[in-house]
């Protein structure tokens, strides 16, 4: 199948990787895909894949989401077309309670397209507290029904990144872009404000062992992370570690907008290297 646009925007999302990645394993013969910070799926939705997916994130409403998208997409379509596209209506849906799974996916969908950047954040009683973004185009319901199609047998989980550690068999390939921890200003020292609950230092170190037992198993891995020396120092092993520049897509007040730097970490072999 080729290439399908992401039905969600994405903070941090990855859509500007996706060349550099289809460059990375184009030699690569790879057999399971595993992608356990999902997020809005851009690498996952640029490659094909010769065996099984798994999908995972630890977000619930993200994972009700495309379940929903992957099960029942005519349904979601045909409510979240009846939604208005204003601040009152934003805020409406974003009050809304329902134990309903196709109507949390059509909330959580329209909540990221309306929303300030495409943000996902909650409050600490778990409530959606991301202000109204202001974005008043209407929903493209080709977005859904092609994303439908791309997650046809794909498995879904709600889990744990490293939930399925033991599934994992030689030649496989895993995609890490885990929550950054650090800042990826180039003076910057230290947490995310927003982060240091979702993805602490102490998991970026678990991700390390995370790794480390791949590359036991004779995997593959692709990580990407924070250009910031205290990553470096985690994950540089002795595999290939390429420094990416992209551009700052995430603005406020407090913000600076520019180049950003990320590294990313692979022991997928440059061609004439016969080893992993």
């Amino acid at each position: 199948m080729s290439k399908v646009t992401p039905f969600l925007r994405w903070a941090g999302g990855k859509a500007w990787l996706t060349n550099s990645v289809r460059n990375l394993i184009e030699n690569l013969e790879f057999k399971n895909y595993y992608e356990p910070f999902l997020g809005g799926g851009a690498i996952f939705f640029s490659l094909n894949f010769p065996k099984t997916v798994y999908l995972s994130d630890i977000n619930e409403e993200l994972i009700n989401a495309y379940t929903v998208v992957r099960d029942n997409p005519e349904p979601l379509i045909e409510i979240i077309q009846g939604y208005a596209y204003s601040e009152e209506e934003y805020y409406r849906v974003r009050a809304l309670e329902t134990v309903d799974n196709i109507e949390r996916a059509v909330r959580f969908i329209y909540l990221n397209h309306t929303s300030y950047n495409g943000l996902y954040r909650v409050n600490r009683s778990g409530k959606y507290n991301v202000p109204y973004g202001r974005i008043t185009s209407v929903y493209d319901p080709q977005l859904i029904l092609a994303a439908s199609s791309k997650l046809q047998k794909v498995r879904l989980n709600c889990e744990d990144f490293a939930a399925r550690k033991s599934k994992i068999r030689p030649g496989d390939l895993v995609f890490m872009d885990p929550p950054y921890s650090v800042s990826r200003k180039p003076n910057g020292n230290g947490f995310i404000a927003y982060n240091q609950d979702l993805f602490s230092l102490t998991e970026q170190y678990r991700l390390k062992e995370y790794i480390d037992h791949i590359k036991r198993k004779g995997a593959y891995y692709i990580l990407t992370n924070s250009a910031h020396e205290t990553i470096r120092e985690i994950f540089d092993n002795g595999d290939r570690m390429i420094t990416l520049q992209r551009n700052s897509v995430i603005g406020g007040k407090n913000s600076v907008r520019g180049k950003i730097s990320e590294y990313l970490f692979t022991n997928i072999p440059e061609i004439g290297d016969d080893h992993v």
